[in-house]
C-alpha cells in the first residue's frame, strides 16, 4: 500500500544565483537536473557548524556532506550579539521599550538625550549607542557613535542611525551588517529597514565569506533583503573574486536562507568529442509550494540547441516527476560503430515516474523512460553509469496488500517494456515485454508454527521475430516453522504447475542465443506444462558462548545448518525461455529451491546441503566477525539445464556436490572492514570465484578501498571476469582532500576506468577538478571498447548553491564511502 502524502510541500531547491563551473571534456557533457543537487542548509552564524556524520562502512551509497562553515572564522559583529536576546518579533508592538544610559537629560519631557553606554530594547530588538536622543511620544530615536543593533534576523554596526522604533523604520550610514539566518554579510554606504522584513542598501556588498575577507563577494548599487520570501535582490551589480570582477548582471536575485525561489541555477560549460562545445543555463521556477519547473536550454556546437525541462508536483495522493530533452535537426556523426544514423532526426528522452493513491490498499505506479533512438545515452549522456545503461525499462502497475482476515496478500497487474540503448547489440538481446502481468500472493498463519499460501503469476510474454506466449506459474504451499531458544526445523511441502500458451507460428522459433540469434526449435506442442512437488526441510542449531579477542570481549556463536531439497526431474527441452537464466552460485544458492530466476525452469534435486556459520558479537549485539563454509550434496544428476547456445540443451551433470563456498566478512573495529568469498569447484579442482573488498577509515571522512574480483567461464578453465580495484579519498587537510579510482581489468590487459582529481574547501568557496579516463561503449560481438578522456572543474560559493553534480554521480559509483 502507498501511503496518501500527508504534506503538500515539495523539498526545498536552492536557487544558483551566481557559480562558475568550467568542464573540459572528453565525453560528453548534461547538466543535472535540479532535484539531484543537494539541499541548501543554512547555518546560523553564532552556532558551531554541524559535524560531518560518518557513512557506515559497506555503506552503497552515502549522503552528501552538509554545507560546512567550520574554516570560518568567529564573526566579528558577534562581539556585541547576546544569544539570549529573544528572537520572537511578532510580539514587539504589545512590548514595553527599556531604555537605560549613564546620564539621562530630561528637561524636554517629552525627547530624552541619553549619554553613555546607551541601550533601547524591545522584544527581539536592542540598539546600542554612545548618544542617543530617545522621543518618547513618537518612538523617533537618533543615535550617533558606534551604533549597535540586533533584531531576530541580523547585526548591524553603523556610525549615525535614526529611525522610529513603533514602525521598525531606521535609516544607518556606514554601515556593516551580519544576517543571522545564514553567514551573509557586507557593509553599505546606507542601510534602510523599512519594516519588520524589509531592509535596503546603497553601494553595499553581499558574501558569505568571512567579515573583512570576502573572497567572493557581490557589489550593487542597491542590495535589498525581504525576510519574508527569503531572497536578496542586487541592481546593477558585479561579482568578483579576490577582487577580479567575472560576473556582471542589471539586476539578480540570491538567497538569504534555504528556501526555493524562482531564477538561474547553476550554469555549466564543457567541450565534448561526441557534441563540440556545450553551454548549459538551467532557469528554476518555483511556481507554488506542491509543484514547480527548471527550463533548460542547452547549446551543442556539434549538434545543435536542445530545450531540457524537469516538473515536479505533489498534490494530495499523487507524488510524480516528468523530466525531458528534446533536440531537433541533429547536425552530429552518428555514434561510431552503431548501425543507426541519427544525422538530421529529431531527438529527445522522456523520464515520467509518478505513484498515485487510488483507494484503500490500491496505489497506481507509473515509470516511463524511452528515447528517441539507441544512441542517445551515448551521445549526450555525461557520466559513466549513464552511457553504460543498455536497457531502459518503462512498467506501470496498480498495487495492493495489506491483511485480509488473518491472511497476508498482495497483488499486482501492469505491464513492462523495455527499449534497446545500446548501439552495439540488436533489439533481440533485449528481454520480453510483459505485456501484461499479474501477480497474486498470499500467507495464512492457521497458528504459531503453521501457514498455508500460495504464489501466483499470470504473463503474456510478447517479442517480434521471436516465440511468443502466454505463462500461468501456480506455487501453492503449506509450511511449519518448530523452533526453541537454540534449535528450528522448518518442513514445507509445495506444488510448482506451469502452463503455456504458446502464440502463432512457434514452431519455427528456437532458443535465442547470447547475441539474439535463432537455434534449432524444440517446440513440438503450443500447450506445454510443468508440475512437479517440492519438498524441503531447513534445520539449524545455534551454539553461543563467552570469549575474548585482543583484550575485547564478544559473543561467539556457532550455527550448523543442514538443508534437504526433493524435486522430480520433468523434461522441459520444449519450454521456451522468456524470462529465465541461472543464476549465480553463492552462499544463497544453498539453501533455495531453484537455481533459475524466473519460471521457465524449475531445478530437479535430491540434495543435501550444509553449513557452518561463526559470528563475533560485542557487547552491543553488533556482528564483528562472520565467517560461512559450505556445500551441496547431490543424490541424483542435475538433469535439468539451460540450451547451450547452439542445438541442443546442455547435458546433465555427474556432479556429486557443488562448489565449496567460503564466506568471511570482519569489521574487528570501526575504522577497519575486509568482505571476501571463495568459492573451489571440487569437480574441476578448479577456482569459480573469488573476491575480497577490503575498507578502511582515514580520520572522519576519507577512506581507502581495494578490491580483487574473479569469476571462471562455465564449462571452461577461462576467466570471464578478473579484475582490480582501488580508489581513496584521502584529507591532507581540513581544505583539501585527495580523490582517485582506478579499475583494471587482467583479461583485456588495460584499464577500464582511471579517475584522479582534488577537492578544496574554505569558508566560503570550494571547488573540485576531476581528470577521468573511462570505458563508454563496449562491443560484445567484437570484445571492444571505446574510451573517452574528461576532466571538470567545479566551483562552489557557499550560501549562493553546491556543486553542479557533473562529477558527483561518477564519484559515488566509482569510490566506496565517498561522501
Amino acid at each position: 500500500m502507498t501511503p496518501k502524502p500527508t504534506s503538500r510541500h515539495l523539498p526545498p531547491r536552492r536557487l544558483l544565483a551566481v557559480a562558475a563551473a568550467l568542464a573540459l571534456f572528453g565525453g560528453p557533457v548534461e547538466a543535472q537536473s535540479a532535484s539531484d543537487q543537494p539541499e541548501p542548509t543554512a547555518p546560523v552564524s553564532n552556532t558551531p557548524p554541524p559535524a560531518v556524520s560518518n557513512c557506515p562502512l559497506g555503506a552503497f551509497r552515502c549522503p552528501p556532506r552538509p554545507l560546512n562553515y567550520a574554516m570560518c572564522r568567529p564573526n566579528a559583529m558577534l562581539s556585541f550579539y547576546d544569544p539570549t536576546l529573544s528572537k520572537d518579533s511578532s510580539v514587539r508592538d504589545t512590548s514595553n521599550t527599556y531604555v537605560t544610559a549613564q546620564r539621562v537629560d530630561s528637561s524636554n519631557q517629552t525627547v530624552y538625550h541619553l549619554e553613555g553606554d546607551v541601550k533601547v530594547e524591545r522584544a527581539d530588538q536592542r540598539m546600542q549607542a554612545d548618544v542617543t536622543d530617545y522621543n518618547d511620544e513618537t518612538t523617533d530615536y537618533d543615535a550617533r557613535g558606534n551604533v549597535r543593533y540586533q533584531e531576530a534576523g541580523q547585526l548591524l554596526s553603523s556610525d549615525h542611525m535614526r529611525g522610529n522604533q513603533t514602525a521598525s523604520t531606521a535609516t544607518a550610514d556606514n554601515v556593516s551588517y551580519q544576517m543571522l539566518t545564514n553567514r551573509g554579510n557586507g557593509v553599505a554606504q546606507q542601510g534602510q529597514m523599512l519594516d519588520d522584513q524589509r531592509s535596503r542598501y546603497t553601494q553595499a556588498t553581499y558574501s558569505t565569506c568571512d567579515v573583512g575577507n570576502h573572497v567572493w563577494e557581490i557589489k550593487g548599487k542597491d542590495i535589498r533583503m525581504d525576510k519574508e520570501t527569503g531572497e536578496g535582490v542586487a541592481h546593477d551589480a558585479t561579482m568578483s573574486l579576490y577582487g577580479v570582477p567575472f560576473f556582471y548582471l542589471p539586476t539578480f536575485s540570491f538567497p538569504i536562507d534555504d528556501r526555493r525561489k524562482t531564477g538561474f541555477l547553476t550554469p555549466t560549460i564543457g567541450n565534448s568529442s561526441r557534441s563540440g562545445f556545450t553551454v548549459s543555463t538551467p532557469y528554476y521556477l518555483n511556481l507554488a509550494p506542491n509543484y514547480d519547473a527548471t527550463l533548460d536550454p542547452r547549446i551543442y556546437t556539434s549538434r545543435g540547441v536542445m530545450l531540457a525541462g524537469e516538473f515536479r508536483y505533489l498534490v494530495p495522493g499523487s507524488l510524480g516527476q516528468l523530466n525531458f530533452e528534446y533536440l531537433p535537426n541533429d547536425r552530429g556523426d552518428p555514434t561510431p560503430g552503431s548501425t543507426e544514423d541519427t544525422k538530421g532526426d529529431d531527438r529527445w528522452l522522456l523520464k515520467y515516474n509518478d505513484i498515485t493513491h487510488l483507494y484503500g490498499p490500491w496505489s497506481l505506479n507509473a515509470s516511463i523512460n524511452r528515447a528517441s533512438d539507441r544512441n542517445y545515452l551515448r551521445d549526450f549522456g555525461n557520466d559513466l553509469y549513464t552511457s553504460a545503461i543498455g536497457t531502459l525499462t518503462s512498467s506501470t502497475y496498480i498495487n495492493g496488500g495489506g491483511m485480509w482476515g488473518s491472511a497476508y496478500w498482495n497483488a499486482q497487474l501492469g505491464a513492462d517494456y523495455y527499449q534497446n540503448v545500446d548501439p552495439s547489440l540488436p533489439d533481440t538481446v533485449v528481454q520480453y515485454k510483459r505485456w501484461p502481468r499479474a501477480a497474486f500472493n498470499v500467507d495464512y498463519p492457521i497458528n504459531r508454527w503453521l501457514d498455508v499460501g500460495a504464489n501466483t503469476e499470470a504473463v503474456a510474454f510478447r517479442k517480434e521475430n521471436v516465440v511468443e506466449g502466454n505463462r500461468l506459474d501456480l506455487y501453492p504451499y503449506i509450511g511449519a516453522d518448530f523452533r526453541g531458544a537454540a534449535w528450528f526445523v522448518k518442513p514445507k511441502i509445495a506444488y510448482r504447475y506451469t502452463g503455456y500458451d504458446l502464440q502463432g507460428n512457434y514452431e519455427q522459433y528456437g532458443y535465442l542465443g547470447r547475441l539474439g540469434q535463432n537455434v534449432a526449435s524444440p517446440f513440438t506442442s503450443n500447450s506445454p506444462s510443468r508440475s512437479l512437488p517440492i519438498v524441503s526441510v531447513d534445520s539449524g542449531l545455534v551454539f553461543d558462548r563467552s570469549t575474548s579477542l585482543f583484550g575485547t570481549n564478544y559473543t561467539q556463536t556457532l550455527e550448523p545448518r543442514l538443508y534437504y531439497l526433493y524435486v522430480p526431474y520433468r523434461n522441459q527441452d520444449n519450454i521456451p525461455l522468456f524470462d529465465t537464466n541461472l543464476m549465480s552460485f553463492d552462499t544463497w544458492q544453498l539453501f533455495t529451491t531453484n537455481t533459475y530466476s524466473g519460471a521457465d525452469r524449475q531445478m530437479n534435486a535430491n540434495n543435501l546441503s550444509a553449513a557452518l556459520t561463526t559470528r563475533l558479537l560485542d557487547d552491543n549485539g553488533v556482528e564483528r566477525l562472520s565467517a560461512t563454509f559450505g556445500q551441496i550434496r547431490y543424490f541424483n544428476q542435475q538433469r535439468v539445464q539451460l540450451p547451450n547456445g547452439q542445438n541442443t540443451v546442455t547435458p546433465a551433470t555427474d556432479w556429486s556436490g557443488s562448489d565449496y563456498v567460503v564466506e568471511l566478512n570482519t569489521q574487528l573495529s570501526d575504522d577497519w572492514r575486509l568482505t571476501s568469498q571463495y568459492q573451489w569447484n571440487p569437480n574441476t579442482s578448479l577456482t569459480d570465484l573469488g573476491a575480497l573488498t577490503l575498507q578502511k577509515r582515514i580520520k572522519v571522512d576519507g577512506i581507502i578501498n581495494f578490491s580483487y574480483r574473479y569469476r571462471r567461464q562455465p564449462g571452461s578453465e577461462a576467466p570471464l571476469l578478473e579484475q582490480y580495484d582501488a580508489s581513496v579519498v584521502y584529507p591532507i587537510s581540513d581544505r583539501w582532500r585527495l580523490l582517485g579510482h582506478w579499475t583494471y581489468s587482467v583479461l583485456d590487459k588495460k584499464t577500464v576506468e582511471a579517475l584522479a582529481g582534488v577537492e578544496y574547501d574554505s569558508c566560503c568557496v570550494a571547488l573540485r577538478l576531476i581528470g577521468r579516463h573511462y570505458v563508454n561503449t563496449y562491443n560484445y560481438i567484437t570484445t571492444t571498447g571505446a574510451a573517452n578522456n574528461a576532466i571538470m572543474l567545479e566551483v562552489e560559493f557557499k550560501g549562493m548553491g553546491g556543486f553542479t553534480g557533473q562529477s558527483e554521480s561518477s564519484l559515488r559509483n566509482g569510490i566506496l564511502g565517498y561522501q
